[in-house]
């Protein structure tokens, strides 16, 4: 399931009308909060979105890309920020767009990137681009024109070839996020993407190298450039990367894969669990790879595996860690730098392996914000030389900026600690102030489980006066809520307190805790965020009368589920959710995601999904509830909001239902996004009043 929260993505766009199921026209607030809204989004439009960086092998300079009204840019500066370069792109008179992470060159002379520029017959057409790094006005000239859907590049060790992940023919972006094409002709034979990996050589031809019978989801070269392993599953892809197995091939013509590690049928703690960002050691003797219970491509966390690279049992090199492992990258042949999510921070990790015993572990950094453009593959950009190290960063205090700092390394090149804590090499935001108000982690204990959360107190503050909450559940369930801008902001600016709690399910406190939410969907993590609600008002005047609960895809199951467990909430939006587990498993495209979670089908186990469904106890909903849906969601399909809208009208219980039209479960149309912050505040500022008590 969807796992950032879409009522995150707060960008400023003018209102357009959309297709809209309801009783009654929208609700309208008080001409006071609708002016607070709009210069909210005025302000959150201002922000300069950066979309990757990357760090010259040699740790001398640095490239990022970023996002402003006239487009996407790539530009180049030295480690400290200093004496920047735009990259002008050849044939791109109109400018780019989609502008993805920059790469080096393994030589650091080049930089190359997928982007959409100047390509007038197919504008979303992605093409590669490489850039002469070392000169004093750089210009980007396209290697290919390609006719399909492009993404995942990068170079080969050799520097000679780039490897790419390539659907030939369709430009349809594939995902289980993405909008579904439309559901006609043979159900599950027509309309079935194909993504391989390829090679693309300097002459920009794309050769592809694994079978049409698997669909590839991620992949890492092998050091010598002669063999690929990658994470893949039999199409269609968007329902199968949760039995996804770990392969090898090599990349000569003629060679077959090669199954390293498979899931389904290895035992120990990986059985049945879902496996992400593969990485070749130095030597080429072993694949590390990420294994956990995991919601989505994308939502990775778990424990760190190592397996041989010709195949045989993998080995959990932290069993019982208490955070959850991101990302990562070989820095020696027994040696590893990783991210990982810690109790809503993220810290940075060097990892010594020990043949089969636990590895030890060596604390360098811990930052409060989320790290990384969104992408967990790139999370964090090192030198190859393990010196120097950038990251996009942003808080709910500040913006984002890229940040750079420096590794203190042994005689061997190892990174010890941090020598240079990491500091904004960029300014382009400094002179945006949150219009919300001060946030603050908040832990607690629930059933034996340390729980946190954070907490977003009203712009304005007064601490004589009460204030509503709002809580937002994150989606997944597995995944977290981390420091960063503009999350869940407006709420804070229209006067509300705003908890965001990292229930059991969460990344952050180790695998049992992710793994406790299994046959137990909307229970435990209820307890959980109710028992962050009751910390909460112990500490801040929060008015119990006025709570309100939102979120996306989980976090919209969520919203529809705990209103029939509890009347505490007394308004509700739920985006993208599912109220009916037992119709869902029949109506999503993405079922495979379910039996981690519930440990049979439907029709073997019906009771454990039963029991879950807010549709079963929805006599006991008594919440106002906004409801909101992409026409053409696959994860949560539009006839969930749909049944759960039609009965609490047949309730009597106010509700709207607003769908959209031809979004995906993660929504693309910027006025779309808007669409759904505005009405949700209006919703929430009827049934709960927009501010402190007078």
């Amino acid at each position: 399931m969807k796992t950032r929260t879409l009522l995150a993505c707060m960008l400023a766009a003018a209102f357009v009308p959309v297709a809209a199921y309801a009783d009654a026209p929208a609700q309208h607030a008080s001409d006071a909060t609708s002016a607070k809204i709009a210069a909210i989004l005025k302000t959150l439009g201002k922000t300069t979105q950066f979309g990757g960086v990357s760090v010259s092998p040699d740790g001398k300079t640095l490239a990022w890309t970023f996002h402003d009204k006239d487009g996407d840019h790539l530009q180049l500066a030295d480690a400290k920020g200093r004496h920047v370069r735009s990259v002008k792109v050849t044939g791109a008179d109109k400018g780019c767009s989609d502008i993805a992470r920059p790469l080096w060159s393994p030589d650091g002379g080049r930089v190359a990137f997928l982007g959409n520029c100047g390509n007038d017959k197919h504008p979303d057409q992605a093409d590669i681009f490489v850039a002469d790094a070392a000169s004093s006005a750089p210009t980007a000239h396209a290697v290919t024109k390609l006719d399909g859907y492009a993404h995942e590049l990068s170079w080969a060790p050799n520097g000679k070839q780039f490897g790419l992940l390539y659907v030939a023919g369709d430009r349809h972006r594939v995902g289980a996020t993405a909008a579904t094409k439309a559901r006609v002709g043979v159900i599950g034979v027509s309309n079935i993407s194909h993504q391989q990996f390829n090679v693309v050589g300097m002459d920009g031809v794309p050769h592809a190298i694994t079978p049409k019978s698997l669909f590839v989801y991620e992949y890492s070269w092998s050091p010598k450039s002669d063999a690929v392993a990658f994470v893949a599953a039999p199409p269609p892809g968007e329902n199968n990367w949760w039995v996804a197995k770990l392969y090898a091939q090599d990349t000569a013509s003629g060679s077959a894969p090669r199954v390293v590690v498979d899931p389904g049928t290895v035992k120990g703690s990986l059985h049945g669990l879902q496996i992400a960002l593969p990485r070749w050691s130095p030597d080429a003797s072993r694949i590390a790879f990420i294994g956990g219970l995991m919601s989505d491509q994308g939502a990775t966390g778990g424990d760190l595996y190592v397996a041989p690279s010709k195949g045989g049992a993998p080995v959990d090199v932290t069993p019982g860690i208490h955070t959850s492992p991101s990302w990562l990258t070989w820095t020696g042949n027994d040696r590893l730098l990783v991210a990982a999510i810690a109790s809503g921070k993220t810290r940075i990790f060097s990892f010594t392996l020990d043949g089969d015993k636990a590895a030890h572990e060596q604390p360098l950094l811990t930052d409060d914000s989320g790290l990384g453009d969104g992408s967990v593959a790139s999370a964090v950009a090192v030198a190859a030389n393990h010196t120097r190290f950038a990251f996009i960063r942003s808080t709910f205090a500040h913006a984002p900026e890229i940040y750079s700092g420096r590794f203190a390394t042994d005689r061997d090149g190892q990174p010890t600690r941090v020598a240079q804590a990491p500091r904004a090499v960029t300014h382009v935001n400094d002179g945006l102030k949150p219009l919300w108000g001060k946030a603050v982690s908040v832990e607690w204990t629930n059933e034996g489980f340390h729980v946190q959360g954070w907490l977003l107190l009203p712009a304005n503050y007064d601490p004589h006066k009460t204030y509503p909450m709002i809580v937002n559940v994150h989606g997944g369930p597995v995944w977290n809520v981390r420091s960063g801008w503009g999350g869940n902001g407006l709420y804070s600016a229209l006067g509300y307190f705003v908890l965001m709690p990292n229930p059991r399910g969460s990344l952050g406190e180790g695998a049992a805790y992710t793994q406790a939410v299994r046959k137990d969907m909307g229970y435990g993590d209820l307890r959980d965020i109710l028992a962050g609600v009751d910390k909460v008002e112990k500490l801040y005047p929060v008015d119990d009368k006025r709570l309100g609960i939102s979120g996306w895809s989980y976090g919209g199951f969520m919203s529809m589920f705990a209103p029939t467990q509890t009347h505490r909430f007394r308004a509700a939006v739920a985006g993208a959710g599912l109220s009916n587990w037992q119709s869902y498993y029949g109506q999503n495209m993405i079922d495979q995601w379910m039996l981690p979670f519930f440990g049979k089908s439907v029709y073997d186990d019906p009771a454990v999904y039963a029991k879950s469904s807010a549709i079963n106890f929805i006599k006991q909903n008594k919440t106002p509830t906004l409801v909101v849906v992409g026409e053409r969601d696959a994860e949560c399909p539009a006839p969930q909001s749909f049944e759960f809208w039609h009965a609490l009208r047949a309730m009597g219980v106010p509700t709207q239902l607003v769908v959209y039209a031809g979004e995906g479960h993660g929504f693309h149309k910027k006025e779309d996004r808007i669409d759904v912050l505005k009405r949700s505040a209006h919703w929430f500022a009827k049934y709960l009043g927009d501010g402190a008590d007078k």
